[in-house]
């Protein structure tokens, strides 16, 4: 819990609250819902009582709050990460027909991935890059490939910040990052075992836009082990120039 700075906006405030809720936590009692939010309790009630009235918040049979089908409404109009989701699904579609691997599309959202989509094989149980949750950058290929096609301002600038280490094999050392980069914008693709979860093989290539702008990372995982990365960039890449294409990118030029 973060204390309120004096003076705080009601804005500020009622992100606050939209922000307490998470997928473990997806309906809250008002007294917990005040904790998470670093809000006094009548604060918090009449904040709530005010979302609720535009459907903004939902109040379920037990009196616990919930994030209100209002907001997902509003929040999904005119949403250029829907409309580059959408506009993926189709090819997305067809990678994991082809390979049958858990399949994702992600976007750089300040020092995290967010998932937009995940296309995953029945009975796996893998409880991470799903629809709507953040990674960090360093610990996914996704991450790695959004970081190796963003500016290098922002490269330096994430560099520059003590790096976590989620698994053994996660990489914080930034000289070493640097060179993987690279690498990444080489060959437009990586290929990262463990990083992120243990016992599991990431590998993600580039998705372009008009300008042949990075806006995405098209992502594929495997146990690690049964990596098929002959077979699966191939796959990827060809899935990814459609995405492109369709999103507006122009076709690279031939030599």
């Amino acid at each position: 819990m973060t204390a309120p700075s004096p003076g705080e906006s009601v804005i500020t405030k009622v992100a606050r609250i939209l922000a307490s809720f998470d997928r473990q936590q997806r309906s809250l009692p008002l007294t917990v819902l005040a904790d998470r939010a670093g809000l006094p309790v009548p604060t918090t009630y009449r904040l709530v009582s005010e979302l609720v009235r535009h459907g903004l918040l939902e109040r379920d049979e037990s009196k616990q709050i919930r994030i209100g089908l209002r907001l997902w409404e509003l929040s999904t109009r005119g949403s250029d990460a829907l409309s580059l989701r959408d506009t993926a699904l189709p090819y997305m579609e067809d990678l994991f027909e082809s390979l049958g691997r858990l399949t994702t599309l992600s976007v750089l959202e300040g020092r995290t991935i967010l998932y937009l989509e995940r296309l995953t094989p029945e009975g796996l149980d893998l409880n991470r890059a799903l629809v709507a949750q953040r990674h960090p950058i360093h610990a996914a290929s996704s991450g790695l490939v959004l970081l190796a096609f963003a500016p290098a301002a922002f490269q330096e600038q994430f560099l520059s910040k003590p790096l976590a280490r989620y698994t053994p094999d996660t990489v914080t050392d930034p000289q070493t990052i640097r060179k993987m980069l690279a690498d990444i914008r080489q060959k437009r693709a990586c290929i990262a075992p463990g990083i992120g979860t243990p016992g599991w093989t990431g590998m993600a290539v580039p998705v372009f836009g008009t300008g042949n702008r990075v806006v995405a990372a098209l992502s594929v995982v495997y146990a690690l082990g049964t990596e098929r990365a002959a077979e699966a960039i191939p796959a990827m890449q060809a899935a990814s120039f459609g995405i492109s294409m369709a999103l507006g990118a122009q076709p690279p030029r031939r030599n």
